[in-house]
């Protein structure tokens, strides 16, 4: 069954029609081709595929696109490229493969100012980094924090 859609993606009304069973992170990368979301891990468990769903971090491969109806949603490349979490990431070198670093991102973006290495944990606890371990991201998301 095909349905139609229709949200704000990064600050622009998106729509497009979509089989009824279509994920939020299928929708973004190959209807939109904002492929900076990333599918780790197909059983929702990295959170390579976090985005922001009404401010709130959310693993886009657990909810339908039609229950993002009419809501704002904003990916990595909504950020822009001068994001001070991005550039942390980089200097840190908090990336290395890059699978996990837009998710990771995203959930950090939900961190006020100065968090503690435990609110990090916490921000951080659903995104899984199989690659650099976690102590040059941590001190991204601190550095970028600060800032």
């Amino acid at each position: 069954m095909t349905i139609n859609v229709a949200m704000t993606v990064n600050g622009k009304a998106v729509s497009g029609k979509v089989e009824a069973r279509t994920l939020l992170v299928q929708f973004l990368r190959e209807h939109l081709g904002l492929t900076g979301t990333h599918v780790g891990c197909d059983t929702s468990q990295c959170g390579a595929c976090t985005v922001h769903i009404d401010g709130l971090p959310i693993k886009s491969c657990t909810i339908l696109a039609q229950q993002c109806e009419g809501k704002n949603v904003q990916t990595i490349e909504g950020l822009g490229d001068d994001h001070p979490l991005q550039h942390e990431f980089m200097n840190e070198v908090g990336a290395q493969c890059g699978i996990c670093t837009p998710g990771m991102i995203m959930a950090a973006l939900s961190l006020g100012e100065n968090p503690t290495l435990d609110d990090i944990k916490v921000a951080l606890a659903g995104n899984l980094c199989r690659c650099t371990g976690y102590a040059a991201i941590y001190r991204a998301i601190m550095k970028a924090n600060a800032r």
